[in-house]
């Protein structure tokens, strides 16, 4: 029986992928490394992995990578502070969902940049907690987010569903041990999930996929308040 939905957020909850993507190739270019978007969503979306890395294979010093984070991390703090919005369908998803199972929000993101990102979206009052990067010594594909937010739930992986948008997050899910409906964002649609347990195009269709577990009604029918 579905008791717990842990969800992603960005990428799932938020469109903030692009923002993070203009952030860190401005940062590499300014030491000469150009960072193409599908380079990109193979090295950070599918690997796990920060484009950093570059920066490393062409010779630049720990010291260096460091002050190159730090500076995509500010980056990427002002282009957050532009605003950002739920993605489309997700608040009705949120609500359709939350009197049924309970619920949590676990992201590689850091604390103060997922307080940017729901400073005016409202989200993070719906769920019954919240994991950040600050939460966990390693970050997904590593199994350790997922595992924390069950110990925290007090659940058993087969009563709950991750809800990722990338490879990276669904290896981490399966780790864990649970099941993952996977939402392909833009930048991950041409990528592969093997062994996701579902593959959705968007959150409407996720949530009559998740009422049908719940409820036993036909995938195709919507139950409840959801009207999506």
């Amino acid at each position: 029986m579905l008791k717990g939905i842990f969800w992603d957020n960005d990428g799932v909850l938020v469109d903030t992928e692009p923002l993070y993507f203009q952030a860190m190739r401005d940062t590499l270019s300014e030491i000469g490394i150009a960072l193409p978007l599908g380079l990109y969503a193979r090295i950070t979306l599918q690997e796990g992995r920060s484009s950093l890395c570059l920066a490393r294979k062409a010779g630049f010093s720990k010291r260096e990578v460091e002050r190159l984070r730090d500076a995509k991390n500010i980056r990427y703090g002002k282009l957050l502070e532009t605003g950002v919005r739920p993605l489309p369908g997700v608040p009705e998803a949120v609500a359709a969902l939350r009197p049924h199972v309970a619920m949590a929000i676990v992201t590689s993101s850091r604390r103060d940049h997922f307080e940017l990102i729901h400073r005016h979206t409202g989200l993070p009052q719906q769920f019954d907690f919240v994991l950040t990067r600050e939460n966990f010594h390693q970050t997904k594909p590593h199994p350790e987010p997922y595992l924390k937010a069950l110990d925290r739930s007090g659940l058993h992986p087969s009563e709950c569903l991750v809800i990722e948008d990338t490879r990276r997050g669904l290896e981490a899910a399966r780790a864990a041990g649970m099941r993952c409906l996977v939402i392909p964002s833009v930048l991950t649609r041409n990528a592969p999930f093997p062994g996701a347990w579902k593959i959705v195009p968007d959150i409407a269709s996720a949530v009559k996929v998740i009422e049908a577990e719940l409820f036993g009604t036909p995938a195709g029918e919507a139950k409840g308040p959801s009207n999506l």
